[in-house]
């Protein structure tokens, strides 16, 4: 379930890079947690002679963020040692397999992290990525992080939340001998596959993949389409839970159009998640391809023209709130919300 702070931490994380055709960007924030779980990678040119291949992902962790940093730094090695080198580049069902291959040797690898204090770690993660080469995008998800592919301006392509109360999750939880309780896997856990959670996988007589909680991700295979494909998206379940596929890919689009720098649109995406009452840690990767949407001058104007019309507003409602200092606590609090409001409803 997680704790939470009296005020959110809203120092962000950022990164940013380019290579091989695209450019990222990337924000996360603490947010309202106690601890700060989340982690990433963004990798362009992988190991083994792939120069031209590429691979973003995000790691939204839960009791404790051991295992997600550890997939941050080791995930991606293991994938590409699990592909045949003669196979590397050139066969798609070796990748896809590698892929699953790489999960779960690397779920195996952590089993036997231990705290001295503790005994073995009890902490888990999520995992959503996207390897792209040349020619293909690789879709990898394992929990309920999601990826997107916003391709001629609509979504057209999301992961799969994998969730206790999918009829597929359920049974196999079920046949593991566990069961689905308000909508978590033995009333506890919220998430039906994920790396580490070792209270989980240790179901005697069944294999890695028939545990109540499983690591095996799903991969899907999208041919690149180079004249529509604008962006992919990766963010954990704290930008899900007030963001749909369709709000976000809008929202992005319409930034992109105002700046090209994927930092600060990735900022902006952490800022408005958060205003719109995320309480969870908040990470978001950002891949733009050669399609992805350019500056407008239009736009720019646009845009500026409704930074000043909102701050206006704005004023008034801080001078609304000035007359009431002095009332009850109540009175206090109406003055605030109404300032939120303001801002929270900025057309994006």
């Amino acid at each position: 379930m997680g704790a939470f702070l009296d005020k959110p931490k809203t120092e962000k994380h950022n990164a940013h890079g380019e290579g091989n055709g695209l450019r990222y960007g990337l924000s996360s924030m603490q947010g309202w947690r106690v601890e700060m779980e989340d982690a990433h990678t963004a990798t362009v040119g992988l190991p083994h002679g792939l120069d031209d291949w590429s691979f973003f992902a995000v790691y939204d962790g839960h009791a404790g963020s051991r295992v997600s940093n550890y997939c941050s730094k080791h995930l991606l090695e293991h994938i590409v040692a699990a592909v045949p080198a003669d196979k590397l580049g050139r066969s798609v069902e070796a990748v896809k397999n590698g892929v699953r291959v790489g999960f779960l040797r690397i779920d195996d690898d952590m089993r036997g992290f231990a705290d001295p204090r503790d005994g073995l770690d009890r902490s888990g993660s999520t995992a959503v990525a996207v390897m792209l080469s040349p020619e293909h995008m690789y879709f990898i998800n394992c929990g309920d992080s999601r990826a997107l592919l916003c391709r001629d301006a609509r979504v057209r392509f999301s992961t799969l939340d994998h969730k206790p109360c999918d009829p597929r999750e359920k049974e196999r939880i079920q046949n593991a001998g566990g069961s689905v309780m308000i909508q978590r896997v033995n009333g506890s856990l919220a998430v039906s596959r994920a790396l580490g959670d070792y209270d989980y996988k240790c179901v005697e007589g069944k294999g890695p993949t028939e545990q109540l909680v499983s690591p095996e991700p799903e991969v899907f295979e999208i041919p690149r389409v180079p004249e529509e494909d604008e962006f992919v998206a990766l963010a954990c379940d704290g930008i899900w839970d007030v963001m749909s596929n369709e709000e976000l890919c809008a929202f992005v689009r319409a930034r992109l159009e105002v700046s090209d720098d994927l930092e600060k649109v990735c900022n902006e995406v952490v800022d408005t998640c958060l205003h719109k009452g995320s309480r969870d840690n908040m990470s978001v990767v950002l891949v733009c391809l050669p399609n992805a949407p350019k500056v407008s001058e239009e736009a720019v104007k646009k845009d500026a023209e409704l930074d000043k019309f909102l701050e206006t507003r704005v004023e008034g409602t801080v001078l609304l709130r000035l007359c009431i200092i002095g009332s009850s606590p109540k009175e206090k609090t109406m003055g605030m919300v109404q300032i939120w409001r303001t801002r929270g409803s900025c057309p994006s």
